[in-house]
């Protein structure tokens, strides 16, 4: 249970919804209550005044309280739902961002041995199941309570004896069944968490790797395992409905005993009236209605392994200490940038061997460099270092003569204008999509930096409001990776870090792409990894790395005319 704890205070934010949402679903208990209570009493009270009473009995009072009570219940059913939904999706959506920035600061180190199926269903599904917090646990407890000590409070200005009996098997029925139930339903709501899971990421496994799997004749048996989870997920779904079924029987089963018991007692004279009358009608009728407030409580704690089993999920991304940590304040950016890196050393966490070995390499504000070399020599390892996604496992690396360490993180960021290997497209509009990189961009400067990237054409039709879909459906490779370069072109920092901007495109647009670095970056610091060798000539300097290590530097002029690696990468171009 303290697993749930950091979650149930973050619905202290949602505090007024939520306990509106609780209040409206007592008023509703209570309206519902009291139509089918007041309904008996009056059908049974007009009986027994029959024809002779026609003139003598009010009918009018409680044929109103009647009405009321249908009107209240009806209007409290609807506000009670729009309420408790709307709470619920704003604890939801809090859950989801509170655990989005908790995830973050973890990537990439503290989320690497985590597979990105598994990850996605975390953050989504096991959040979703939260949710079940309230709406199964919390608000059916609370509002059941209140209803029995306020229907225990009411029947007690009638007899005591029978509102003290009602009360008190009510109050036994919501202590016992919940603690049933939950020992009932853990074990199978904590393997239906786990086989949710486990189902998401074979499905996800199964459908990226479909051509390998018919290539290699493996469809079949990883189809037949895929199966077999799915089986016992179902298996352990209809356990669930069967509790849930027989946690309703058995209310329904002692809701019809305590009726039976509450008209025995009830006939045998009602406090100051011997002969009760239409009060036993009364009586019969409050502990079937208010046997109503008891439905949701008996299955309440059946999920709550589920839910346990889903926090516990969640937490165990969320409650592990970052790799890398920021201090509050540090050095101011600068205008320009230059960077020293000095016997820097890094390994992976857990790998036995390094990555980078005692990389030298010092950049002066506004200089241009390009580093080469095979795949996994550490060039891409590098640049995540110098956006501090790892620390150096030794050495120093500065920038402008501060530890990259000594910056606290919205500097950095604001210093760091990088271009990954892949631009990630949001399920959003292409306005939305560039804005991330410049929050404060006008739609102008927006459409300025597409047509620098040459993508004007996605300014037609529908133009910056266009949606462009999960993933960027609607984009070629080579767009996406444009729409990357858009974005660091509105970002503008003073250091650039390219990893491959030009991987996907075609000859005429890399040279553009190209010429426009050259021209955008004048006076900026510029770091390019790539494997392609067009327009190396206009750098600065050409840095080879092999094994994680620089093996040579220069200018290409010098490169190309020793008997370098650099040379015979030309000559194999």
């Amino acid at each position: 249970m303290k697993t749930l704890l950091p979650y149930l205070a973050l619905y202290r934010r949602h505090g007024f919804r939520l306990s509106l949402g609780v209040i409206l679903a007592i008023v509703t208990l209570l309206a519902s209550i009291g139509l089918l209570t007041l309904s008996g009493w009056f059908l049974a009270a007009s009986a027994v005044a029959g024809i002779a009473g026609l003139y003598s009995f009010n009918y009018m009072l409680p044929a109103a309280g009647v009405r009321g009570a249908a009107i209240f219940r009806t209007a409290g059913r609807y506000a009670e739902r729009l309420v408790s939904h709307d709470a619920t999706f704003r604890v939801l959506a809090h859950l989801r961002v509170f655990t989005f920035t908790k995830i973050m600061p973890l990537s990439p180190g503290g989320i690497a041995h985590f597979r990105q199926a598994d990850l996605l269903n975390r953050l989504v599904a096991d959040v979703d199941t939260l949710d079940h917090l309230y709406l199964r646990v919390i608000s059916p407890l609370v509002s059941a309570l209140v209803i029995i000590i306020l229907v225990t409070a009411g029947l007690s200005f009638l007899d005591l004896k029978l509102a003290l009996t009602l009360g008190g098997i009510m109050l036994v029925l919501m202590l016992i069944l919940p603690v049933i139930f939950y020992r009932a339903g853990k074990p199978a709501g904590r393997e239906l968490t786990a086989l949710r899971s486990d189902y998401r990421m074979q499905l996800a496994s199964w459908l990226q790797g479909q051509s390998e799997l018919v290539v290699f004749g493996a469809q079949p048996r990883f189809r037949q395992q895929l199966n077999d989870i799915e089986q016992r997920w179902m298996l352990r779904q209809q356990q669930q409905a069967k509790l849930t079924g027989l946690s309703q029987a058995m209310v329904i089963a002692a809701a019809g005993l305590t009726v039976t018991l509450m008209l025995w007692l009830a006939a045998g004279g009602i406090s100051e009236f011997p002969q009760p009358g239409a009060l036993i009608a009364l009586f019969v009728f409050t502990p079937l209605a208010a046997f109503e407030a008891l439905g949701p409580v008996a299955a309440a704690f059946q999920h709550l392994g589920q839910v346990i089993a889903s926090a516990q999920r969640v937490s165990q991304i969320i409650d592990q200490p970052a790799d890398v940590t920021f201090p509050s304040q540090g050095p101011l950016a600068g205008e320009q940038i230059s960077l020293s890196l000095k016997k820097v050393n890094f390994t992976y966490p857990g790998q036995p061997l390094p990555v980078l070995k005692n990389i030298t390499l010092d950049i002066r504000a506004g200089e241009h460099i390009a580093l080469l070399g095979q795949t996994g020599c550490g060039k891409s390892t590098l640049l995540q270092l110098l956006t501090r996604g790892w620390d150096i496992s030794s050495g120093s690396l500065e920038i402008n003569g501060h530890a990259i360490e000594g910056y606290d993180e919205a500097t950095l960021r604001t210093m760091i204008t990088v271009v990954s290997q892949r631009a990630h497209v949001f399920n959003n509009t292409l306005r939305e999509n560039l804005r991330l990189a410049a929050p404060q961009s006008t739609d102008e400067q927006i459409a300025d930096a597409l047509r620098q990237v040459d993508l004007h054409k996605l300014l037609e039709n529908e133009g910056l409001n266009a949606w462009l879909g999960e993933g960027g459906r609607q984009l070629s490779g080579g767009e996406q990776r444009r729409i990357g370069l858009a974005r660091a072109l509105l970002h503008n920092a003073p250091l650039w870090l390219l990893d491959e901007p030009t991987e996907g495109l075609d000859a005429e647009t890399e040279q553009h792409i190209l010429a426009l670095l050259h021209k955008h970056c004048q006076n900026k610091t510029l770091l390019l990894v790539t494997h392609r060798l067009h327009g190396l000539e206009a750098l600065d300097r050409i840095c080879v790395m092999e094994e994680g290590q620089i093996v040579e530097q220069g200018d290409h002029q010098t490169l190309a005319a020793a008997q370098s690696r650099y040379a015979r990468f030309l000559a194999r171009a």
